[in-house]
């Protein structure tokens, strides 16, 4: 018996979905094992470092007969290979260091966030792109302004991890199932984040009628330092399990077209009286990317704080306008 077929990212006539991740990073890396393992799609995980791609994508497609997915993962430094990606993940760019702040990491990231995109935009000029580079808020913003995409097709990752956080908290807080909480966080990916408590629940309980207003400003206050927590941990190196895990839940939705309603950083055009800048808002998120933005009715203290958050995003977009890089 002779068996003919072929090798590597399936070319059958029926069309498979294909997923790149730029960066093979820890953060890269998690994305493309955890994508793969849910079988959204083919992957292909580019970097400038050569053999490192190569090397981990092999391991991983060596785990999937133990792991049980059907999923071809491939390692490349050319991004010929990427080529009609339906959706792509930018995780390029350099971590945060102790001491350091997500503001810190612009003038070096906006250069490589464009460099990248300009390269996907010519292999993938359909696809959806979800930005996981940090400072988030600036590095999407950079990613639509090169792309020229529709708002819609360029999404950053950020309040599905932020929640993501709070949830963790709250369950550890009150001794409940992770999967009986749930959490709602506005604004931008850093300090200024703006997690609304009463939106935030237990069992569709609001988390304020379950515990006392310091042990709610507890979590809040660590939800907002959630990254800079784990930095401190490790020393030389961020967060990349959650995550990672976090802009595979976006890409699941956005696959199989799911209509999630997640947090997510959007282009606001008017929304939540934001013009122009991208924060993180609840969408519902599927096939077509961002497909509608949720505005919750919030109090006058809350939306101070989320209009201080859009503040601090202004200033990172002024500076990166400033460079001249469109």
């Amino acid at each position: 018996m002779r068996w003919s077929a072929t090798r590597g990212i399936n070319k059958s006539a029926v069309h498979r979905k294909k997923i790149t991740v730029v960066g093979a990073g820890n953060v890269g890396a998690t994305a493309a094992f955890l994508a793969a393992q849910k079988e959204l799609a083919d992957i292909v995980m580019i970097d400038v470092v050569e053999g490192v791609p190569q090397g981990k994508a092999l391991d991983m497609f060596e785990s999937s007969p133990i792991q049980g997915f059907d999923a071809y993962v491939h390692g490349t430094q050319d991004y010929a290979d990427t080529a009609n990606s339906d959706l792509v993940i930018i995780t390029a760019g350099i971590a945060r260091k102790p001491g350091m702040s997500r503001d810190d990491l612009l003038s070096i990231n906006v250069k490589i966030v464009s460099e990248v995109t300009r390269k996907i935009v010519k292999h993938s000029p359909d696809c959806i792109i979800l930005v996981v580079t940090n400072p988030l808020d600036a590095m999407v913003y950079t990613a639509l302004r090169v792309s020229g995409f529709a708002k819609q097709r360029v999404i950053g990752m950020a309040g599905v991890l932020d929640s993501a956080r709070m949830r963790a908290f709250i369950a550890e807080e009150l001794q409940v199932s992770i999967e009986n909480v749930g959490a709602c966080v506005l604004g931008g990916h850093g300090d200024t984040m703006v997690p609304l408590p009463r939106y935030s629940t237990m069992a569709g309980i609001p988390i304020t009628e379950l515990m006392d207003a310091e042990r709610v400003e507890a979590i809040c206050e660590r939800t907002a330092n959630g990254g800079a927590e784990i930095v401190s941990f490790l020393k030389t190196g961020s967060a990349f399990y959650a995550p990672g895990a976090s802009v595979v839940q976006m890409a699941e939705a956005i696959i199989k077209d799911k209509k999630r309603i997640l947090p997510c950083a959007a282009f606001l055009q008017g929304e939540y009286g934001v013009d122009g800048y991208y924060l993180g808002v609840p969408c519902k998120l599927g096939g077509g990317g961002v497909e509608a933005i949720i505005e919750l009715d919030l109090t006058k203290k809350e939306a101070a704080a989320l209009h201080q958050s859009m503040l601090a995003v202004k200033d990172l977009v002024k500076t990166i306008d400033a460079f001249g890089y469109f």
